[in-house]
């Protein structure tokens, strides 16, 4: 009878707010948007951006720009230098080493990491992979380099993965197979790296709003490690300082753009289907921001886009390559962001160095756009020893 009586209640204000719903004269949002978002966006000028910013000198100008992105970044976990490097397990493949690595990668964390070093006297080149989002977290790092030593499950998951979003071919493993060591970590929530009770990818959302909680920014974390992994890379004797690199594809190229515009150890790199400019990203016609949390920085549109967070990489040769037919990034938002960048790098003489391409192609990161980007690195990275 209780029972009954609960479940009457609930059904009886399940109906009144119905009702008092189609009642209601007014309403402040839309599709998850205020209605005032026009206004909002108008208001975004973006001060700090080259040629907005009142600094004319560009070497000062990337550094207070890069100074008001780590700000918004919130504070960084700790750095380490005490990396306490294991090789968990080796397997020889065809004209490379695939190792499994650990090591401590901030003051609060020891991960796991595949990492493939060319057959040969090195030191060689070398790229951070970044992997990608894709609602997809049991696996992180394998989806840049296969996996060994694991259960047929995540070997499975990791070709799956592959076959879905590159055409069947893992980027690490085309990229060692031509000369590069290449390394691949989880960003945190994926792979080993994820939750006690396992993969809910509904919790991320959570988890970014307690890291907000906490002072910290879930987001800026992926940042913070991508640079200190570089950081580790650097120091490794297979690996020459000098010709470090990194690439990425969908949250894996915001990785890779990031990456090159905060840490000088990066020398070139690769985005592969992520670039736009928030006026597209946040509209009416377009839509909204996907990638729930994982490319979100506290107050940072108060002073730069997308683009302009971008071009602190400049002078920097990057690649940027979108897709026509990527529902995420329509080329109206890519094209006006390519272009934005563009005047930065030919201001510094450097529009040599900037390649932006729109390909007929969906969000996809296939065999052709592996061999683009080997290109792209090839002629940065693999024939400048020691620059």
């Amino acid at each position: 009878m209780v029972r009954r009586c609960i479940l009457c209640m609930m059904l009886g204000l399940a109906t009144s707010v119905a009702a008092l719903s189609q009642h209601l004269s007014g309403y402040e949002l839309e599709r998850e948007m205020p209605v005032f978002l026009d206004q909002l966006k108008a208001e975004l000028t973006y001060p700090m951006a080259w040629g907005n910013s009142p600094v004319k000198n560009f070497k000062k100008w990337r550094k207070q720009a890069r100074n008001a992105v780590l700000d918004a970044m919130l504070a960084p976990p700790p750095r380490t230098t005490d990396y306490r490097t294991e090789v968990v397990a080796e397997e020889q493949r065809n004209g490379y080493k695939a190792r499994k690595l650990r090591f401590n990668l901030t003051g609060y964390s020891r991960v796991n990491a595949y990492m493939l070093v060319p057959d040969g006297e090195g030191p060689f080149p070398a790229v951070v992979l970044l992997h990608d989002h894709g609602g997809h977290y049991t696996i992180g790092k394998e989806k840049m380099i296969r996996p060994f030593g694991v259960s047929p499950e995540v070997l499975a998951d990791a070709d799956a993965w592959a076959k879905q979003c590159y055409g069947g071919q893992y980027v690490g493993d085309y990229l060692a197979a031509h000369g590069y060591v290449v390394i691949s970590i989880d960003a945190l929530f994926w792979g080993e790296r994820g939750r006690k009770e396992g993969v809910d990818g509904d919790k991320h959302m959570a988890v970014a709003g307690n890291f907000i909680m906490l002072g910290r920014s879930w987001s800026a974390f992926m940042n913070y490690e991508d640079m200190y992994t570089t950081d580790f890379l650097a120091t490794l004797p297979e690996v020459d300082s000098k010709r470090i690199g990194c690439m990425g594809f969908s949250m894996g190229a915001y990785r890779a753009w990031m990456l090159s515009a905060l840490s000088d150890k990066v020398k070139a790199g690769a985005a592969v289907c992520w670039m736009v400019t928030t006026d597209c990203q946040f509209s009416w016609e377009y839509g909204k921001e996907r990638g729930g949390f994982a490319n979100m920085l506290p107050g940072i549109r108060r002073y730069l886009d997308y683009p302009h967070i971008a071009s602190i990489a400049c002078p920097k040769p990057m690649f940027f390559l979108n897709g026509e037919h990527d529902k995420l990034f329509p080329p109206v938002g890519v094209n006006a962001a390519f272009a934005e960048m563009r005047k930065v790098w030919e201001s510094r003489s450097a529009g040599d160095k900037l390649v932006t391409e729109l390909w007929d192609m969906p969000h996809d990161c296939g065999v052709k756009v592996q061999e683009a980007v080997l290109s792209f690195l090839n002629y940065n990275l693999a024939s400048v020893r020691g620059n």
